[in-house]
């Protein structure tokens, strides 16, 4: 076999990728000749990462804040955001978290239980239907379980099916994180008294009992489930999945830093850690073997670096975007199917800030969403993981990607936040050319100035496109 090196330089808290014709010779970064290069295998490819792997996730209420209140005006740079993302394919669009069990559809003659937040409206019903229409979009919808109203569930379920039309729906996901329903408040009562929506000790089998009842009272689409965080329910994956013919999806939640109280202190250093990304998705490979033994996708449809809306000047800044990249390759050699990145406005960590001013839209884009689109560029529809014998000393992670066209794809990610990297990167010497982009930032607490190949969505965007 013969090899080609060529180098070039790989700056502190860079994002290096390569493109590269079949068989080409690939192109190399670094500034010392000493380090051990990241080699390509010729083995047999991985499977194809699935259509639509990687998506939203946000509040149900949030889709009018994002695409506007006006169904045949919507917002153009959000509709195209959510495009990059899934360039040729069906993105997939989780709309639940905290608002799947405080939102309800009217039912006639009866009173709004006093955990509600969110009315869903015909003009809700209308917005989404065109922002599905505009983005080729499926939807994970979350209804209500915390309510415990078979019939507040299943008419929630029914406007949505048929306002929406079912080929828009990937999946109805029944409640949200329900381990947390004995223990956190559903509503307070008017002296601030805490009313949680299940007595203390409600249970996975609580929960399996009442989704299989709730089940019943729903359309006739695929539903998602459980929708859960929780390690200990997640050991019974396999027992729910047994129990629930109706799955389509099996859905799991999965934050790798908790800053949920003050004491909580995260530190940019952990979200760059290997344990948030490969150790992340080291968690979850079991999970995914059990909904692939029951013939079943496993999508993590709730994710971000920082849970309980995030920490100032850690998950808001250019570190996310460095593991938002490394996590979704992670996630995608563990065999997930799909991830979906929460971003709950107004949260800290967020992947938008959406202004409107006179017909005018404007959108900032958020360090985190920089790392995504950088992994859809190098994981076109139909690539497949290539193996990579690589160091992982020095903060650097190294990825590979075969095209259908027979291009391959190099991300070198350089995590250490205070050292240039040398990087050599061999591959078959053959006919070809290849192309180098680079992700960059100021800083690793840069919230601004993030560039790929050079361009950014500066200050805000009208567009959607760098």
């Amino acid at each position: 076999m013969v090899w080609s090196s060529v180098r070039r330089p790989l700056t502190v808290l860079g994002v290096l990728l390569l493109s590269l014709a079949a068989s080409a010779a690939i192109a190399a970064c670094g500034t010392q000749a000493s380090d051990p290069p990241a080699t390509l295998r010729t083995g047999t490819p991985g499977r194809p990462i699935p259509s639509g792997f990687v998506g939203l996730s946000t509040e149900i209420w949030a889709i009018p804040q994002f695409a506007g209140e006006d169904p045949d005006a919507l917002n153009p740079a959000f509709e195209q955001l959510v495009r990059n993302l899934a360039p040729g394919q069906q993105p997939v669009i989780r709309l639940g978290g905290d608002s799947t069990d405080w939102t309800w559809w009217p039912v006639p003659h009866t009173r709004e239980p006093l955990g509600i937040r969110y009315t869903l409206t015909p003009l809700w019903l209308q917005i989404t239907k065109a922002f599905v229409k505009a983005t080729h979009a499926r939807l994970i919808l979350g209804i209500n379980l915390e309510a415990n109203s078979r019939r507040l569930a299943g008419v929630e379920a029914r406007q949505l099916v048929s306002g929406l039309g079912a080929s828009s729906v990937r999946a109805l996901e029944i409640g949200n994180e329900p381990e947390l329903y004995g223990s956190y408040g559903w509503y307070r009562t008017a002296s601030g008294h805490e009313v949680p929506g299940r007595s203390r000790g409600y249970s996975e089998l609580d929960f399996e009992n009442d989704f299989a009842a709730f089940s019943k009272t729903l359309p006739s689409v695929p539903l998602a489930g459980p929708s859960t965080g929780s390690p200990t329910w997640e050991a019974q994956l396999g027992n729910f999945l047994r129990r629930e013919p109706r799955i389509g999806v099996a859905t799991v939640h999965a934050y790798p830093l908790k800053h949920c109280v003050a004491t909580n202190h995260v530190t940019i250093g952990e979200v760059l850690a290997n344990s948030s990304s490969e150790g992340l998705a080291a968690r979850v490979a079991p999970l995914v073997a059990i909904a692939h033994a029951h013939r079943l996708p496993l999508r993590i449809d709730e994710i971000n670096s920082v849970s309980c809306g995030g920490q100032r000047g850690v998950s808001d800044t250019y570190a996310t975007a460095l593991w938002s990249l490394d996590t979704l390759f992670a996630l995608a050699r563990a065999g997930v199917d799909g991830v979906n990145i929460h971003t709950p406005p107004r949260s800290i960590n967020q992947m938008f800030t959406v202004t409107e001013a006179d017909g005018a839209w404007h959108v900032y884009v958020h360090p985190v969403y920089y790392g995504m689109l950088m992994f859809a560029q190098a994981t076109p529809p139909g690539s497949r993981l290539l193996r990579v014998a690589s160091s992982s000393a020095g903060g650097l992670s190294t990825w590979a990607t075969l095209g259908r066209d027979g291009t391959r794809r190099v991300v070198v990610i350089n995590k250490d936040t205070h050292a240039t990297r040398s990087v050599v990167v061999d591959a078959p010497m053959g006919a070809g050319t290849a192309t180098l982009e680079l992700m960059r930032a100021p800083s690793i607490t840069a919230t601004t100035g993030i560039t790929i190949g050079g361009q950014g969505f500066g200050a805000d965007t009208s567009t959607g496109q760098l």
